[in-house]
């Protein structure tokens, strides 16, 4: 079967900077990432290039950063108050959690600070980086009546903690 719009697809990766050369992420070793085309669940330049891939078949696949996790934008750096970060050590490269205007999670990483004013960066981590996927498609099938309806890949019974990962914790 062929990856189309709606089938759920499991595959491995490995994905690198393409100008760089340097691992980003892997799950080379562990179970596949799952997920439902046509759902927006992985980044659109992979998912796009991954369509028409069978069960089986590997492809090193060059996904932009404008298909990826977007351009860099300058604008998303800003400075802040340095009491706003009371109670953290802070360090150079570090990632912080917030919580955005919308009530939803932002990650920021500092770049720079002083006495008086943290400098963040809201930009993704991987923005405006070109990115070379390695893939193995592990499976291509037709979603469950549940899987259709929640959109979501439902995961195997496992064993362990019940997080689905059967690591024995969270």
């Amino acid at each position: 079967m062929k990856i189309e719009d709606n089938n759920v697809v499991s595959f491995n990766y490995e994905v690198k900077d393409a100008k760089t050369g340097e691992v980003v992420d892997s799950n080379i070793g562990q179970p596949p990432l799952s997920f439902i085309t046509g759902k927006q669940q992985i980044i659109p330049g992979l998912e796009n290039q991954m369509k028409g891939m069978e069960a089986g078949e590997s492809a090193d696949i060059l996904v932009s950063a404008s298909e990826a996790y977007g351009d860099y934008n300058p604008e998303a750096v800003q400075a802040m108050p340095r009491e706003q970060f009371a109670g953290i050590e802070l360090q150079e490269g570090m990632t912080l959690y917030g919580q955005s205007e919308d009530g939803g999670t932002v990650q920021v990483v500092v770049k720079s600070f002083d006495d008086n004013e943290v400098v963040i960066d809201f930009n993704h981590p991987l923005a405006g980086k070109d990115l070379l996927f390695s893939v193995t498609v592990a499976e291509v099938r037709e979603p469950t009546v549940n899987e259709s309806l929640s959109g979501q890949v439902e995961q195997p019974a496992t064993e362990g903690c019940g997080c689905g990962t059967g690591c024995g914790n969270h």
